[in-house]
């Protein structure tokens, strides 16, 4: 490892819903999902593959969060894509039919519609439906590192005075993470990177080795680290902390990122919201409602200008360049002041921005592994590769930080959705009474009270105050919020009353297959 090093982390994340209570494909976070599939995930997996078969070496770091591994288990869920692709291939026919092999529309269409079922193809035949059990397998390779997080992506600083309600997220995150993938992680990953002081304490309890935050954690820290975020540090208790380069991702999607380009794919323009009913047919659902379709044709610079791919895939290269050429220089840089061969940087994106936001990232990514695994000076690696490595840590207490907000994640208690935590934070207090009142309790009140557990995680979720902040689905996050909360009331009342319904906890049961290994004793207090 005396190289420079650089660790790519990427975050994928899904808001959790119930597939068998959604009609028809009107949800709005079923698109999302469906969308990150087709443009996200399928396309990292067969990436790999690529760079595989080319014997390219890669290491990537990756987040799957426990909503999102449950919902592509969900063999419901997995029929519905199935479903979903059939109705984008119809679409893509009809287009196709409908022009002459002459219109300058014909190849885009066309080149669109190969995608899809190629999509199809890859998901049922490549990868049976299970993109987990895929990413398992590069994962035992060592070419990406697993990191577990919290069991429903929960702001963990709003609780730091709740204990047992980080110590059930955490819990719940773990018993998930090797539920689904066997392993034991060394890293965990902080939602949003929120961290404040104590947080440490509880991380480590659960055998986590490392965590990653948010570049002014570290450098506001005391001591401030001598060699910045451009080596780890460890907290008192032992535990590991990288710190991330809140430059790389903005160099990415921010303002003036890479994205941007007006070459680039304009990905807010979709052939489904500009066509007749007639052209969507066999695509609208019952209700009329008009979803985006992944058939988009424009560039970002001109919408009347045709997408070009391959005048965007040059760009892609140059960009790709010059993303490599920065931290070469910014290593070196580095590596010069502090007179060390230790250098090392962490720079974490959301997996959605490589497909869905930015059409071209994924062939961005490809591009940078290519460039990095081409140089002299420079490594790609991961942050467990440090853990046998490098034994003389500085000490440090990291400082409050997130990756989001002003740095402190002020966003998700803003004027909008402020009322939330309230609620949450009483939920989960009242959760850890039960825990603790009824220690052994079987049956048909386990069953309760595994429920409550499941629905207080749920409303912790910061999916409900992010999208209220961002003003997306305000409605929608707002009426799932208190659905948990009220869940979770029921449960409460109900015991109190010695009179539980089993018809509705059925119900509820089905509604909310998550967690079915559920224990609530998770919010108990630790002995």
């Amino acid at each position: 490892m005396s190289k420079k090093n650089i660790v790519i982390t990427l975050v994928a994340h899904q808001g959790y819903f119930c597939p068998t209570s959604i009609q028809e494909l009107s949800h709005p976070e079923i698109e999302l999902l469906f969308s990150g599939i087709s443009d996200t995930y399928i396309p990292l997996l067969n990436m790999f593959e690529t760079l595989d078969l080319e014997h390219i070496p890669f290491k990537l770091s990756l987040v799957m969060t426990p909503p999102l591994c449950t919902l592509l288990a969900d063999y419901t869920v997995q029929e519905m894509y199935v479903n979903w692709l059939d109705k984008l291939i119809l679409l893509g026919e009809n287009q196709i039919n409908s022009l002459n092999k002459t219109d300058e529309m014909y190849p885009l269409v066309e080149a669109e519609l190969n995608r899809v079922k190629k999509c199809k193809e890859d998901f049922v035949a490549v990868y049976k439906c299970d993109l987990l059990a895929a990413f398992r397998y590069y994962a035992d390779r060592g070419s990406i590192e697993l990191l577990a997080t919290a069991a429903t992506a929960a702001f963990l600083p709003h609780y730091i005075d709740l204990p047992e309600a980080i110590n059930a997220q955490i819990d719940a995150g773990l018993h998930s993470h090797r539920q689904f993938f066997g392993l034991v992680p060394d890293g965990f990953w902080l939602p949003a990177m929120g961290y404040t002081s104590g947080l440490e304490e509880i991380i480590k309890s659960y055998g986590y080795t490392y965590t990653i935050l948010d570049s002014h954690g570290l450098l506001f820290a005391n001591p401030v680290p001598r060699n910045g975020i451009f080596s780890p540090a460890v907290c008192q208790n032992g535990l590991w902390v990288f710190g991330q380069d809140y430059t790389a991702e903005d160099s990415v999607i921010g303002a003036g990122g890479f994205m941007h380009k007006d070459v680039y794919r304009n990905q807010n323009r979709d052939f489904a919201f500009e066509a007749t009913d007639q052209q969507l047919a066999g695509f609208l659902t019952e209700s009329g409602v008009r979803l985006p379709s992944g058939y988009k044709y424009w560039t970002r610079g001109d919408d009347n200008k045709l997408y070009d791919r391959d005048a965007a895939l040059l760009q892609v290269k140059e960009d790709a360049e010059t993303f490599v050429r920065k931290y070469e220089e910014k290593l070196n840089k580095a590596s010069q002041a502090l007179e060390t061969d230790d250098i090392s940087i962490v720079c974490a994106f959301y997996a959605k921005d490589f497909g869905q936001t930015w059409h071209e990232g994924m062939s961005w990514l490809e591009q940078v592994i290519r460039l990095v695994a081409t140089s002299s000076d420079m490594e790609l690696v991961q942050c467990c590769d440090f853990l046998d490595y490098k034994k003389d840590l500085q000490e440090i207490n990291p400082f409050m930080s997130a990756a989001t907000g002003t740095g402190y994640g002020e966003n998700f208690l803003d004027t909008k959705n402020d009322w939330m935590l309230q609620y949450a934070r009483k939920a989960c207090q009242r959760m850890n009474q039960l825990a603790d009142l009824f220690p052994e309790d079987t049956g048909l009140k386990a069953r309760a009270l595994n429920m409550a557990a499941r629905e207080v995680l749920l409303a912790q979720s910061l999916d409900w105050p992010k999208m209220l902040s961002e003003g997306l689905f305000p409605e929608y996050a707002e009426a799932q919020f208190k659905k948990n909360v009220q869940s979770f009331i029921t449960v409460f009342d109900s015991l109190g009353a010695n009179t539980i319904s089993t018809e509705w906890l059925t119900k509820l049961e089905q509604e909310h297959p998550l967690f079915p290994w559920m224990n609530y004793r998770i919010f108990s207090k630790k002995q």
